[in-house]
């Protein structure tokens, strides 16, 4: 009885150009393959020029691509794995760095409690 044979083949993900459009970011890859993802899964990109979008840069030997005027980021992997980029929140004037210190809890209960009488030794 003859055993089957297992192998495992490993696909490398670089990319050989990239292009951006109104909807989509898509990257064509060295094999062959065609990566497509929203636009709004860069919200750098999204609201970026049509010159900024087209000054592209590989990096990481096609793993990756870079664009320096939006100083974005995007990878093969996460494109392929469905990864897109969170805005960071934006920071208010009610910030823990800009609130006005408050009292701990531990000093309000001690402005709340009342002085203790001592008894009077004598």
């Amino acid at each position: 009885m003859g055993r089957g044979m297992s192998t495992a083949v490993s696909v490398e993900s670089r990319i050989s150009s990239v292009e951006v459009t109104d909807e989509a970011i898509i990257a064509r890859l060295i094999d062959g393959r065609v990566i497509s993802v929203p636009l709004a899964w860069s919200w750098r990109l999204s609201e970026a020029t049509p010159a900024q979008r087209k000054n592209w840069q590989l990096i990481g030997d096609g793993h990756g691509v870079h664009w320096p005027d939006v100083d974005e980021d995007l990878s093969a992997e996460g494109m392929l794995n469905g990864i897109p980029a969170h805005r960071p929140r934006a920071r208010s004037s009610t910030t823990p760095a800009n609130r006005p210190l408050q009292p701990t809890s531990r000093a309000k209960r001690k402005a709340k409690s009342k002085p203790r009488a001592r008894a009077a030794r004598g």
